[in-house]
Order: structure tokens, then sequence, then C-alpha cells
């Protein structure tokens, strides 16, 4: 192999493997449970709590699709605090100054399937479950519906959704 061909061969496999090891440009910042409702209690923002399984296929894919992308990381680190939660760990987590399991916590919010993404308020209320795999799109107006108040101001979905300008 001749040094130039082994030279654009090194650079393109530091390359690679540094994109591999490299989280994506727009991924969200993820908090643990108690982390994240300490956080969102001081900060007195709604939490988004990512409810998910390690063998779940949706639930890698909503990562890779959903909350990697640049506008929904942002809009998430401007206003909300993330949280994931794994419903099937045994780790300890607590709630209301109770100790329970990841797995007890994931039931306490009603999660069914993966991924339910369940959204709370600063105090760590709930205010709703949206089971399954949410395209992009749909998730970033869903956050705005909530972090922007207007759920807060009983401005119904429907209505909400009516008011969005048109993608082109």
């Amino acid at each position: 192999m001749r040094t130039p061909t082994r030279l654009l061969l090194a650079a393109a496999l530091t390359f690679a493997l540094a994109a591999a090891g490299a989280p994506s440009a727009g991924a969200t910042e993820w908090r643990s449970w108690d982390e994240g409702i300490q956080k969102a209690r001081a900060q007195k923002r709604p939490m988004v709590v990512d409810v998910y399984t390690d063998w779940c296929g949706w639930c890698k894919r909503m990562d890779a699709d959903v909350y990697a992308r640049k506008d929904v990381s942002e809009y998430l680190a401007a206003r909300f605090v993330s949280v994931k939660l794994n419903a099937e760990s045994s780790q300890t987590v607590h709630w209301d100054d109770r100790p329970m399991t990841s797995r007890s916590l994931a039931g306490n919010f009603k999660v069914t399937g993966y991924p339910t993404t369940v959204f709370l308020n600063a105090q760590g209320e709930r205010l709703a479950n949206v089971p399954g795999y949410i395209p992009a799109d749909r998730f970033l107006l869903l956050l705005r519906y909530i972090g922007d108040g207007d759920m807060d101001r009983g401005v119904k979905w429907d209505d909400f959704v009516a008011r969005q300008p048109k993608a082109k």
C-alpha cells in the first residue's frame, strides 16, 4: 500500500472512530430520575421522562431520530428537564421521599408499553403519558404545546395544532 493511501485510510479510520464515540451534535442531555426531579423543582421546569427498556427497538429509534435532532434537543434544553427511566431496572429511585425501583416508578406512571414519554410539571405531577414512537416533527409540536404553556392555559390540542403554520 502506498503511503498516501495509508494516510488517507488512517485519517478515515480515525474520523470514523471519533464519530462513533462522540455524542451527536443535537444530543439531548439526560439526567437520572433523582437528579432530574430535584432540578425540575429547583428550576420550576416541567420534565420529559423517556421510559424505555434496553431491548426496545422503537426506544432506540426515538433516541436516534428524535432526541438526537438539534431542534428537539435545543427545545428540551431550553424548556424542560430530560430524564431517562429504564422501566425494567431495579435501580433505587426516590418518589415523594419514598425509595422504590425504576420499574415500580414506571408502574406508578401507568406505563404499559415502550417507549412512553411521560410529561410532569415542575412539582413532579403527571400531566400526560404519550405511548409509542413519535416522529420528530410531531414530538416537537407536543413539546411546544406543553413547554410554551398552551396546555396549562387550557388550549385544546386540536386547536393548538390547527394554529400551527403548515409545512411547505
